[in-house]
């Protein structure tokens, strides 16, 4: 079955019981059915859908090891996943656990204490979207907890414009008391006025709701380049994110509104009439207290944000233990069939070409690992293993500790392998270079088993070959001479080299397609996710800190505003400008270095936490913290320090006509 697209690309014409042909092994398919292309947000995508009865040979050997396949299956209503997994533990007992023993050398109980896991496992489809516990599912999926930290940054954010709205309204409580008390002369009760002020604020919550809404189509290109995510028009006007969107503007307005409503309402008649209402301390003190709290949640943030790029900049200057960069990796050397080793003898002759291995595996991840038995304690490891020929290590300039690489000088070499660091220390081995290992062979389908002893020629340095998140496994490599990935090591231009490769593709590769990459390219591509976390963290630290600045900057300025008095008193007995601009940056600076100590304990541990799923870390100093709260500092003086210094400008006889 084909998608619309592909059919559309390989048939002029209708598709159905055409033959098309797939692959280099010459074998044709008909054309069944025509499957609508699968969205963007599904489980997994295809172009092409084969059936398994098409390829009988491959999926019907009697091995269960051989298990290249997803299955999926509908359950009924009344079945317990819990008995689906006992019985399929039972089926791991049964059929896994003697081919592991037979196959690999090694009982299953001792395959699992190595830190290897075999057996068949359960997971909902609708939960594996943003669940999925494991790294080889059939299509990369979300990750949920960085939905939760998201849908917290976002909860944040609107806490801090909440407490804007509240700190402004109580600070302009007494301009609004002479309203309160003219109503209340005039017969109003104050549920009537709470239910005006709430009805304000539902307001403000809706003409809000509707220019988010509005900003998110207009911003919806820009959020998906920086998020990675392919939203649609129809992602965001679903009725279910418009029910969410009316909810909001209910808690909002209740949440932003309330405090205001009932404060303001609670002032006597009299007392408002005669001019005796002011901002009194009580409303002050919560408003101290408000700003306290949404500085605290933006310093959170910048210091989330400056850690989260430290450690990002770590992973990509970090020694991985081999030369990552100038690799151009041919994904498809399969392809060439005989004309492997021709292929790689003419690339070096093309200028800025300098090396070029076959390997089996392509980094980041091996996904190989077997039993190896120690030839003197006859005990077995199970260790990660791949296949190189003579020129691996100049390719990707592995650091040799011990002994040498595989070379063309030692025949025997056929039967060495080359092990890193974390194998010698696996093995127990203090002198490796007098050590033996034994590789299983034999016909798996005949259930003939071999043991060959392989002597320990060299030992290299430990090398990333797998995500940061896990400390470097144990490896063997063991030598072959082609194998279905060509890696290129080049000087010269990228576009040069890739054109080259491309041309001489052509001439050998009987009409495949070119499949490349760059093994830098690969690498980054384990920490994308951060990267955009660290952008989207960036955005949201700048939006959060925005508002709260435009909160402290109003509330700074009805706070001048109060005290123009006073300014004018101090200023005309002989106070300077700098005097009273520091008097009046004095509380807010206060504020902040409070916010600053609330938000190292909570900022730490949230830090910790999110490191402590990578192997190789930043550890959190003292430093980021001091420098993301001298940034917080500086906000907050640039803020307030415009306003005081307005402020102590004025003439003291303005500011003593004042009112």
């Amino acid at each position: 079955m084909l998608t619309p697209e592909l059919a559309r690309k390989y048939f002029k014409g209708e598709a159905l019981g055409k033959l098309i042909t797939i692959g280099n092994q010459n074998k044709s398919f008909k054309v069944t059915g025509i499957a609508a292309t699968p969205p963007h947000n599904s489980h997994f995508s295809f172009a092409a859908l084969l059936s398994t009865s098409s390829e009988k040979e491959y999926y019907s050997a009697p091995i269960w090891l051989s298990n290249g396949l997803y299955t999926y299956f509908r359950k009924s209503s009344n079945t317990d996943i819990a008995a689906i997994s006992s019985k399929l533990n039972d089926v791991t007992d049964k059929h896994i656990a003697p081919e592991i023993e037979k196959f690999l050398g090694a009982s299953i109980q001792k395959f699992r204490e190595s830190g290897n896991e075999y057996g068949y496992y359960t997971a909902p489809l609708l939960n594996s979207r943003l669940h999925t516990t494991w790294n080889d599912d059939i299509q990369a999926q979300g990750n949920i907890t960085y939905l939760y930290v998201f849908g917290g940054v976002g909860v944040f954010i609107l806490l801090i414009a909440c407490i804007n709205f509240m700190n402004l309204s109580t600070a302009r409580s007494a301009g609004r008391a002479k309203e309160v008390g003219l109503r209340k002369t005039l017969g109003s009760i104050r549920s009537q006025m709470v239910g005006q002020f709430l009805a304000e604020s539902f307001v403000y919550a809706f003409i809000a709701i509707t220019i988010a809404f509005a900003l998110a189509l207009l911003l919806l290109p820009q959020f998906n380049l920086l998020s990675g995510k392919e939203l649609t028009l129809a992602n965001i006007l679903d009725p279910t994110i418009l029910w969410i969107a009316m909810m909001l503007v209910v808690v909002i307005g209740l949440f932003a509104g309330s405090y205001p409503a009932f404060y303001l309402t609670s002032f006597s008649a009299v007392e408002v009439l005669k001019g005796k209402v002011r901002a009194g301390l009580k409303s002050k003190g919560i408003r101290s207290g408000l700003v306290v709290f949404q500085f605290a949640l933006s310093i959170i943030l910048i210091i989330c944000t400056s850690t989260v790029y430290q450690q990002i900049t770590f992973l990509q200057e970090r020694n991985a233990g081999m030369d990552k960069h100038s690799v151009l990796v041919i994904n498809n050397a399969g392809r060439l069939g005989t004309n492997q080793t021709v292929f790689k003898n003419t690339i070096l002759t093309k200028g800025g070409v300098e090396k070029a291995s076959f390997t089996n595996n392509v980094f980041p991840g091996v996904n190989n690992t077997t039993a190896f038995r120690n030839a003197v304690t006859r005990k077995d490891h199970i260790l990660g293993t791949y296949f190189a020929d003579y020129d691996h290590a100049e390719v990707l300039k592995f650091e040799l500790l011990q002994g040498r690489y595989f070379s063309r000088d030692f025949p025997s070499d056929s039967t060495a392998v080359v092990i890193n660091e974390a194998a010698a220390r696996e093995l127990g081995w203090e002198q490796p270079l007098q050590e033996k290992l034994i590789v299983f062979g034999g016909d798996q389908s005949k259930g003939i088993v071999t043991e060959t002893p392989m002597n320990v020629i060299g030992v290299v340095k430990d090398f990333n070959f797998e995500s940061y998140k896990m400390k470097v496994r144990p490896m063997v490599i063991q030598l072959t001479d082609k194998s279905n990935n060509l890696l290129v090591r080049y000087s010269g231009k990228a576009d040069d080299v890739v054109k080259e490769v491309t041309t001489l593709w052509k001439e050998y590769a009987s009409g495949d397609p070119l499949e490349y990459s760059f093994l830098d390219q690969n690498f980054d591509q384990l920490f994308r996710e951060e990267e955009r976390l660290g952008s989207l963290f960036t955005v949201f630290t700048v939006l959060a800190i925005f508002i709260a600045s435009l909160g402290l900057f109003a509330l700074a300025a009805f706070t001048a505003e109060q005290r123009t008095k006073e300014i004018g008193i101090r200023k005309a007995m002989g106070a300077s400008v700098s005097n009273v601009t520091a008097l009046l940056s004095k509380e807010f600076t206060l504020l902040v270095v409070i916010s600053i100590i609330l938000a190292v304990v909570p900022a730490y541990f949230l830090l910790d936490y999110w490191l402590s799923q990578f192997a190789y870390r930043v550890e959190i100093t003292v430093f980021i913290f001091a420098i993301s709260s001298l940034g917080a500092l500086a906000i907050a003086w640039f803020t307030v320090g415009y306003q005081a210094l307005k402020a102590a400008l004025i003439e003291p006889v303005k500011s003593l006509r004042y009112e």
